[in-house]
């Protein structure tokens, strides 16, 4: 199988760690498109840590699993938007 159904459909991911000499930018590249495409009510970090358990294991030194490991750390802590959109409307 190219890649996981539900948390790498487009098979970017997957492809990402077969791509010899990859470099950080690329896998930030990557990752923005395969972040994109996600459901919308999807839980990307449930899709990250599953990506890892299944790639990261076996290539710890990988620019993908750098990438990935990023993308769960800023994930924890979610800011609050201010201004007119966080005000009832009347």
């Amino acid at each position: 199988m190219k890649g996981d159904p539900v948390n790498d459909p487009k098979g970017l991911v997957f492809e990402a760690y077969r791509i010899e000499g990859i470099t950080d930018a690329e896998c930030r590249s990557i990752f923005l498109d395969w972040a994109l495409s996600l459901p919308v009510d999807g839980d990307t970090g449930r899709a990250i840590r599953a990506l890892l358990a299944r790639h990261g294991t076996d290539h710890d030194d990988h620019p993908m699993t750098r990438v990935l490991r990023e993308g769960l750390s800023g994930m924890a802590a979610p800011r609050r938007r201010g201004g007119a959109r966080s005000r009832p409307r009347n």
